[in-house]
């Protein structure tokens, strides 16, 4: 079967026939194709800056086999309280003035309770107060959690599908992929910008990719931002020494999530430690349009802000400034 076309208007109607075509393509093809989508919908020389803070660590009751905050495997990695108020605003702070227009806050939980949404509030009050955009990831989330959020301006809800349906129960089974969907349905009905992707590199095939691309496509409303990661393997864990994900197919993951989500922000997640520069630069020619940026991704290594905005300017790329954000979402623009 031959590559669908291209598309003006986003669609939620993906056949799996239709992105494998994709995937199928040859290399150049495909990052053509995705390239003229990006540039139909963005700046192709503009990436933005977000700073993920951990702000409880460990002793999650999960059992997702690659997280080394699972409280089922040991790790080496020491639990933590939920972190005070005054530190969280100065790591936002610091991530403000090297660029970040986005601070996202994660908390190692199943689900977070009345009383700790009480404290997760009262840091996105906070972060909002610098002129930052917010995004948390906590867990599942019940409708009214979701809409007490909203209440409290929360901009952005991360909660990753992760894989595949078909692959999923290969990686967790404390929860399943229908609870996944039904926070992400509070959450958008709420009416808080969804950011949802997914890991590769975790032993599934290139169906399995395909499968939760088409997920993600044919929500009702596309996820804001999609975060593609690539494997970080933690020792303890029982993804720990899979073999690594070919790099192309990782370029051809992110080059068909933007042709599948034209509007949406698809950025470079987890694992960007162990990509090259050159790799990260296919990844933007692919449309990838955003990243995380400091040292540390909740618990693992991620790239110094310095290298990063040495390799923007070998490049080209401008950093997203948060006026241009602003503009975007006034005007009913592609989100974030």
């Amino acid at each position: 079967m031959s590559a669908a076309p291209i598309h003006d208007a986003p669609r939620n109607d993906w056949t799996l026939d239709e992105i494998g075509a994709l995937f199928a393509l040859p290399f150049n093809d495909l990052l053509y194709r995705a390239q003229a989508v990006h540039r139909a919908n963005f700046d192709p020389n503009r990436v933005q800056v977000s700073t993920l803070l951990s702000i409880k660590t460990g002793a999650c009751a999960e059992d997702c086999a690659y997280c080394s905050q699972s409280a089922k495997y040991d790790t080496g990695l020491e639990r933590e309280r939920l972190l005070p108020l005054d530190e969280v605003i100065e790591a936002a702070q610091a991530a403000r003035s090297k660029g970040s227009t986005r601070f996202c806050m994660g908390a190692a939980w199943r689900n977070p309770t009345d009383k700790n949404l009480d404290k997760v509030i009262e840091m996105i009050e906070a972060v909002r107060g610098l002129g930052m955009q917010t995004c948390v990831t906590l867990g599942m989330l019940t409708e009214p959690q979701a809409r007490r959020l909203r209440e409290a301006g929360l901009d952005y809800y991360n909660h990753n599908l992760d894989t595949s349906p078909e692959f999923y129960g290969n990686v967790i089974s404390t929860r399943t992929f229908q609870d996944r969907l039904d926070t992400l349905q509070h959450v958008r009905e709420a009416g808080i910008n969804v950011c949802s992707g997914g890991i590769l590199g975790m032993g599934e095939t290139g169906t399995d990719r395909a499968r939760m691309l088409q997920e993600l496509a044919n929500l009702p409303q596309h996820p804001q931002s999609v975060p593609i990661n690539m494997l970080v393997q933690i020792e303890g864990t029982p993804l720990y020494g899979r073999d690594r994900l070919d790099t192309l197919q990782f370029v051809r993951s992110i080059a068909v999530a933007r042709i599948l989500m034209p509007k949406s922000y698809v950025r470079l997640s987890a694992g960007r430690t162990e990509m090259s520069d050159e790799m990260q630069a296919l990844c933007f020619l692919a449309g990838a349009n955003s990243i995380f940026y400091g040292e540390r991704l909740l618990t693992t290594d991620n790239p110094a802000a310095d290298h990063d905005r040495a390799l923007f300017e070998r490049l080209g790329i401008n950093m997203e400034t948060g006026e241009l954000q602003a503009d975007r979402q006034a005007c009913g623009g592609s989100g974030h």
